[in-house]
Parts: C-alpha cells; sequence; structure tokens
C-alpha cells in the first residue's frame, strides 16, 4: 500500500509541479516559435505517458498485493494481443514526436535566399563576431592565418575581405524583422553558440563550418551562452546580442571598423535594404 501510495503520489506532483512551476520559457524574440510548439507536443505526448504508467504501476501494486487467504494466481510470461497493442501504440506516440520534429529541422536549415549572413567565432572563452563589408560577401579564412594580428585567421589574397567588420569580444547587433544567417566556426573546442529568446542553437566544431538562422521579432539586448562544456572558463563565456530597429542598427554599424583598416569605409551593403 505504501509503495503503490507513493507512486500514486509521484504521478500527480509531477503534474501540480509542472502547472504551478516559476520556470519555463523566456519570451520567445525569434521566428522560431514552431521549435516551441514542437517541445509542447513532446512533453504532452510524454507526460501523458509518464502519468499513465505511474498510476498503472499504482494500480498493480495495490490490485496484485500479497494476500494470505488468496489462492494461486494464474501465471502469464507472454500476451500476444497486449504485445501488439503495446508495439502500435508506442509507434504513434513516437511518429507523432518525430513528424513535427522533421518539419521544423528542414525550415531550420533551409536558409532565406535573402538573409543577411554574419560569422560567429568561438574559442576560449569568447564570442568574435565578423560581417559583410561594402561588398556584401564574407571573406575567405583558414587556421593557418590566425595570428595575433589576425585573430580570425582571414585570408589576405582575398579581396572580399578587406572590408569586413570584425567584433572581438564585444555586442553583436542585429536589425529587426530581416533573416540573418549565423555561420559558426570554433578556433579551438566544441562550443555551442545559444540565445534562450531566440530559440536557436548550434554546435561550433572545430576545423567544420556550421550555421543555423533565424528572424528577429522583438528588440532588446538578450544574453548568449556557450551551451556545451569547454573548458574550466565554460561558464564565464558570456556575451550578448542586441537586436535594435534599422536606424539604430546602421548607427552602430557606422561605428564599426574594418578587418584591414585600410579598406575604405562605407555602410555595407546588407544594411541598405
Amino acid at each position: 500500500m505504501y509503495v503503490a501510495l507513493a507512486l500514486f503520489i509521484i504521478a500527480i506532483g509531477s503534474v501540480v509541479f509542472h502547472l504551478l512551476s516559476p520556470w519555463w520559457w523566456t519570451p520567445i524574440a525569434s521566428n522560431w516559435s514552431y521549435i516551441d510548439h514542437t517541445i509542447t507536443i513532446t512533453f504532452w505526448i510524454t507526460g501523458l505517458v509518464f502519468v499513465a504508467v505511474v498510476l498503472f504501476m499504482a494500480w498493480c501494486v495495490w490490485r496484485y498485493r500479497h494476500r494470505p487467504q488468496q489462492a494461486d494466481v494464474l501465471y502469464e510470461p507472454e500476451n500476444k494481443r497486449l504485445e501488439w497493442w503495446l508495439t502500435v501504440g508506442t509507434a504513434i506516440g513516437v511518429a507523432a514526436m518525430l513528424a513535427p520534429g522533421l518539419y521544423v529541422w528542414r525550415q531550420f536549415i533551409t536558409v532565406p535566399p535573402d538573409a543577411d549572413e554574419v560569422e560567429i567565432v568561438a574559442q576560449q572563452w569568447q564570442w568574435s563576431y565578423r560581417l559583410p563589408g561594402p561588398d556584401g560577401r564574407l571573406g575567405a579564412t583558414a587556421i593557418r592565418h590566425i595570428s595575433d594580428d589576425n585573430p580570425l585567421g582571414l585570408d589576405p589574397d582575398d579581396p572580399r575581405g578587406a572590408d569586413d567588420i570584425m567584433v572581438q569580444g564585444g555586442e553583436l547587433h542585429l536589425p529587426i524583422g530581416r533573416p540573418v544567417k549565423a555561420v559558426l566556426r570554433s578556433l579551438d573546442v566544441l562550443h555551442d553558440f545559444y540565445v534562450p529568446e531566440f530559440r536557436a542553437k548550434m554546435d561550433l566544431i572545430p576545423g567544420m563550418v556550421t550555421y543555423f538562422w533565424l528572424t528577429p521579432t522583438r528588440t532588446g539586448t538578450f544574453e548568449v551562452l556557450c551551451a556545451e562544456m569547454c573548458g574550466v572558463g565554460h561558464a564565464f563565456m558570456r556575451g550578448f546580442v542586441v537586436v535594435a530597429e534599422e536606424s539604430d542598427y546602421r548607427a552602430w554599424l557606422e561605428q564599426q571598423q574594418p578587418a584591414r583598416p585600410t579598406a575604405q569605409r562605407t555602410v555595407p551593403v546588407m544594411a541598405e535594404r
């Protein structure tokens, strides 16, 4: 009886805790509400199964408890009908969780053709950013070019990188309402760029270039977190993304310096749309 009661309290207590919990998502600030919907669907499916299974266990413990006066019970190690029901039910539940995720993933990796581009570079333990200059294109990079004077490894022979704007260890500013493709690189170990309000995140893997995209939908200053354990300074690897109106974004952009100071200083093409 005590075990059955404990299982019942766990099932009901979990539901009450969820309904009364003060911890929930931060208000969304991007177009990825689809991700919230997908997580909600997964939560309801797994939550209902959890409650049903725990309550069923509690009922079994109580219903089939040992009683001295009870006669011998029938031992049935297999039940094909029950196994079929469980197999079909499990398949439907898994499909219901996977289908929305696959739909959202397709959107997540399909970058709009008119998206602006920004490069995000991680290293222990800071974030750096690179935006295209007047030509609207980021220059090529290579690990072999990294030095104290060239911390992001810009290719000196690529003219497209001469006007690129570099923000090292500072804030990244983005205009509201315009799709942005974030190109991700790591200079040392595995990192993960995560802004909770954006609902979009991706690993930065040494030797690879990864990406994601989003459209900021709310102005404000949002904290950047590294969501992958990257060393002793992991907890301090933070930054900020500022989503601003177009005029404020252009004003910030005008104050930035190109990666190569000799480049002509004009407002980048991506800010003139």
